[in-house]
């Protein structure tokens, strides 16, 4: 049963958000929330009585249909969900035909290419603790998760390489990471997210130029703070740009969960992030760059709302 957390308040003004997201999205510049399947949500971006069933708020419903909803509002939106699976033909058919003309997805490649080694947790079952032998694979990427998007590239705006955080030298992961980009069909926009701040000089960013792929400027629990990675030379690497807003700088992700859920308002104002994001958004205005921008409510409890205050 749903309670007074979830009434309409009336006080976000999410027809304003929406022209103002849409005037910067004809100016190339993306800007959406990490994900969108959030009942914290309704009274802002979504609206109680579209997912009622016999007067009771339908949360199958609101998980199968909020899409429609939320591309009212938003111009694109980053599917973290693909980093856990290889979505079936099905699942793609479902998913793009819930979302109009000109909206955008990034999706996360699924962990299976950028992991190197499984984690031990129940998760991964006996692949825990063992090297995965499709680490990053071209081959296996491209006809296991990119040929099924083909049909679908006119809404797939990225595909973000996630790399959780590694013990391996800064030059044994580029001597794989090069290959793996060279291989890959030219038919999408690629990113790399790195955990490994040490990653973070030339040889990393020539790699990437190399391939006219964009690293993510990431705000994340043990990466520098946003200010710092847009402040280091040739860190624009593509001609476009991408940024994740996900967490504040030494929280883990843990503890933002159990703060911050279920992300009904701003709990924790993160200014510096704020600032360092409205910058990365007037350089893309500046220079003509298309600019990807992706909040996680995990960085200040309610994503609308940190993104509504960058465009007011």
């Amino acid at each position: 049963m749903v309670g007074p957390l979830f009434e309409e308040p009336g006080a976000f003004d999410r027809e304003g958000l929406a022209v103002r997201l849409r005037a910067l999205a004809a100016q190339g510049i993306f800007i959406g929330g990490s994900s969108w399947k959030y009942e914290g949500w309704i009274g802002q971006v979504y609206t109680r009585e579209r997912y009622l069933s016999r007067g009771r708020f339908s949360r199958t419903a609101f998980q199968a249909e909020c899409l429609r909803e939320y591309a009212e509002t938003f111009p694109t939106v980053c599917g973290d969900f693909a980093f856990y699976q290889f979505p079936t033909d099905d699942f793609w058919r479902k998913l793009f035909g819930r979302a109009p003309a000109g909206f955008r997805f990034a999706f996360k490649a699924p962990e299976q290419i950028t992991c190197q080694v499984f984690p031990t947790h129940p998760r991964y079952g006996p692949q825990g603790g063992k090297k995965n032998e499709l680490f990053l694979d071209s081959r296996a990427i491209t006809e296991m998760f990119l040929r099924p998007l083909l049909p679908y590239r006119d809404k797939t705006a990225l595909v973000i390489f996630e790399f959780g955080s590694m013990r391996v030298e800064q030059a044994a992961f580029l001597d794989r990471l090069d290959p793996f980009l060279a291989g890959l069909p030219p038919d999408f926009r690629y990113a790399v997210e790195i955990r490994n701040p040490e990653f973070l000089e030339k040889d990393y960013f020539a790699c990437l130029r190399g391939h006219n792929a964009a690293h993510v400027y990431n705000a994340w629990s043990r990466m520098p703070e946003l200010r710092h990675q847009t402040a280091m030379p040739d860190s624009a690497t593509a001609d476009f740009q991408v940024c994740r807003a996900l967490l504040r700088r030494g929280r883990v992700y843990q503890d933002a969960v159990a703060a911050f859920s279920p992300y009904t308002e701003i709990k924790d104002p993160n200014p510096e992030a704020r600032d360092s994001m409205r910058i990365l958004i007037g350089r893309a205005k500046e220079d003509k760059r298309m600019l990807f921008l992706f909040v996680n409510n995990r960085l200040e409890g309610n994503a609308p709302l940190t993104i509504l205050s960058l465009v007011e």
